[in-house]
């Protein structure tokens, strides 16, 4: 199967888990899923562990979850890209989220698969987890409650374990106002109000990601869209 109709494939069958919670639900899951070349790059290159212990922080519906079902699913049923290593199965997955109606749409989509639970990630505990995806998340943080979430999870992750931090990269010029732009507009329309994004150069993110012990690889994060996102692959 090729990369282009195995993606296809993933994200029928992850979406399809939404219908249950809701239009909205379906319908972002099948847009995000789609549009968002981070799903596809975490299977492409393999950065999910297997049988890792994965911990979503500001896991939102829990979309993580339902592709790595979704990828697991299809690799047993022979359906898999030859080009790809085999998805991580085995594995288990937390997620915490602040809004509430995010959290309700995930245990009604994932039920048994996953834990998806309402907490605020510069509080909550994180257990001992081998992954942890950090997501379009600490731009909606302040600077120093950035650097807390960031040294809690490097205290939390097993040894060898895998930080997955997608940023913004606030020296790409209009890239980067462009994705700026479009986060402040969604969290107009998601009742947030005004929201002040707290951004780094993406040097600065790599230099406060050393000075906490990771050994960390940038790979760009915008393929097919108008940003200026980059997936910062952290290793304890």
């Amino acid at each position: 199967m090729e990369p282009v109709a195995l993606k296809r494939r993933l994200t029928d069958t992850a979406a399809r888990r939404y219908r249950s919670a809701g239009r909205f639900a379906g319908h972002f899951a099948r847009g995000k899923l789609h549009w968002d070349p981070v799903f596809t790059a975490l299977l492409a290159d393999g950065l999910v562990p297997e049988r890792a212990r994965i911990l979503d922080l500001g896991c939102g519906q829990g979309l993580l979850a339902a592709w790595l079902v979704a990828a697991e699913e299809s690799h047993q049923a022979g359906a898999w890209y030859a080009g790809w290593p085999p998805p991580p199965s085995a594995w288990s997955f937390r997620g915490i989220e602040i809004n509430p109606r995010d959290v309700a749409r995930a245990n009604q989509a994932l039920g048994a698969l996953a834990s998806v639970e309402r907490g605020d990630i510069c509080a909550a505990d994180f257990g001992a987890p081998d992954a942890i995806a950090l997501i379009d998340v600490l731009h909606y943080l302040d600077p120093a409650s950035q650097e807390v979430v960031l040294s809690r999870a490097r205290a939390a992750l097993s040894p060898g374990g895998v930080l997955l931090l997608r940023i913004g990269d606030a020296s790409a010029g209009l890239r980067f106002r462009i994705g700026k732009c479009v986060d402040q507009t969604a969290g107009f329309l998601q009742g947030r109000g005004c929201v002040r994004l707290h951004c780094r150069p993406l040097l600065e993110w790599i230099g406060l990601l050393d000075r906490l012990g990771f050994r960390t690889d940038a790979i760009p994060m915008s393929s097919h869209t108008p940003f200026a996102n980059v997936l910062l692959v952290a290793r304890s």
